[in-house]
């Protein structure tokens, strides 16, 4: 898995970071018993998701590679590797 570059983009770096601060928000409140301070961190969590997905959708997260089945890499006819 080190040869690939899954997840290192601006888009999943983003939202685990926020996603990881909104657990932090989430075990600290649930350590003080304050429901509604664990109930913000959750909502903190599902921002995580969004602005990860927003971003995607803004064009920040890898590109699909052109890989067919059994990753192999297609290659335009009438080509040499």
């Amino acid at each position: 898995m080190a040869g690939s570059s899954h997840g290192h983009t601006p888009a999943a770096w983003t939202g685990v970071t926020i996603s990881f601060i909104g657990f932090c928000i989430s075990g600290a409140f649930t350590v003080l018993a304050n429901p509604l301070g664990f109930w913000a961190g959750i909502v903190v969590i599902l921002l995580g998701g969004v602005v990860g997905l927003a971003m995607k959708a803004a064009g920040l997260a890898r590109r699909r590679s052109p890989r067919k089945r059994g990753g192999r890499v297609k290659r335009p006819a009438g080509r040499s590797p």
